[in-house]
């Protein structure tokens, strides 16, 4: 009998192929043998040295698959105003609104950030039943318990506090968005609106695809939160915002990561980058998070959101 395989996304430029190895690395490590594994990694600008460095990854039931973005999408320009790090925010971040479209052979797929490790079967997360929702997905607890960022959830982007979710793992069901040309919806809202949001990809689907998400398990996509206690047994680890295990070392999760660093040909690197961060960057990461805090609230009370496009009934959602 044919093995299934299972399709997975990473979006990344050249500056997170060191990281995406070690999300790669942990998935392989981890992976079931009963199942095949296409790894699509979406890029641009990617070195020739680093190609062969994430393809040199590869197993027999691991197929390591590197696709540069599509140039049909080279229309689609974060605005200045989006940019809180203007490494952080690049056209990666909307590469997993295209997928559906660009990858027709696909019906059910799953998107993850490069910033991840992968800890245990990534099939579980597969396998979870979507029935007719659009996308299987994690409430994102990173954020929820700042009382700034959740009034930016429930009066901007329209999502009740408790069911806004983290775009960093997501289960596709890749057959429905594609039949409900998500692509599409989106251009035509980003086109039309200019909505000024603080998450690009992350509001967008959050609004788009409300009420037809199944929330999945923490387990999928444990965010370190000092506020937090550890997930037990986590699938995936998503080190999101700042909480870096390459610049800090008080990051909860942070032995998961060095654990597969260690076995990929990027180690060095990584360790450089460690080694190397300074307290200024440490002091830029917090100024730059009370930027995004600051900007969410500034956004509070204004008209010109999705929140209003759609209860208004200017527009539908998915």
């Amino acid at each position: 009998m044919n093995k299934v395989t299972i399709p997975i996304f990473y979006a990344i430029d050249d500056g997170y192929a060191k990281f995406v190895a070690v999300s790669i690395k942990s998935l392989i490590m981890n992976a079931n043998n009963n199942y095949n594994y296409d790894i699509n990694v979406i890029y641009e600008n990617l070195s020739e040295e680093n190609v062969q460095k994430l393809k040199s990854l590869e197993t027999d039931n691991v197929k390591i698959i590197l696709t540069k973005m599509n140039q049909n999408l080279s229309m689609i320009t974060d605005k200045l105003g989006n940019r809180l790090r203007e490494y952080t925010f690049t056209l990666t971040i909307f590469f997993r609104l295209f997928i559906p479209v660009m990858f027709p052979k696909y019906d059910k797929c799953i998107y993850i950030d490069a910033d991840t490790v992968i800890s245990d079967d990534i099939s579980r997360l597969y396998n979870e039943d979507l029935g007719d929702n659009y996308l299987g997905c994690i409430v994102d607890k990173s954020t929820i318990d700042n009382e700034i960022l959740a009034s930016y959830f429930e009066e901007v982007v329209g999502i009740p506090r408790d069911k806004y979710i983290n775009s960093g793992v997501l289960l596709m069901n890749s057959k429905k968005l594609r039949e409900l040309k998500i692509d599409e919806k989106f251009l035509d809202l980003y086109t039309k609106y200019g909505f000024d949001v603080i998450a690009p990809d992350q509001d967008y689907i959050n609004s788009m695809c409300y009420g037809h998400i199944k929330y999945l398990s923490d387990i999928y996509d444990a965010m370190p939160n000092p506020n937090n206690k550890e997930v037990e047994n986590p699938v995936i680890i998503h080190y999101n915002l700042f909480l870096k295990p390459w610049q800090y070392e008080d990051v909860q999760y942070y032995d998961y990561f060095w654990k597969y660093a260690v076995l990929t040909p990027f180690y060095n690197e990584i360790l450089e980058i460690k080694n190397s961060y300074t307290d200024e960057d440490r002091k830029k990461d917090s100024e730059w998070m009370d930027l995004m805090v600051s900007r969410a609230k500034s956004l509070v009370g204004t008209q010109n959101t999705l929140k209003n496009v759609f209860e208004s009934g200017k527009e539908t959602r998915l």
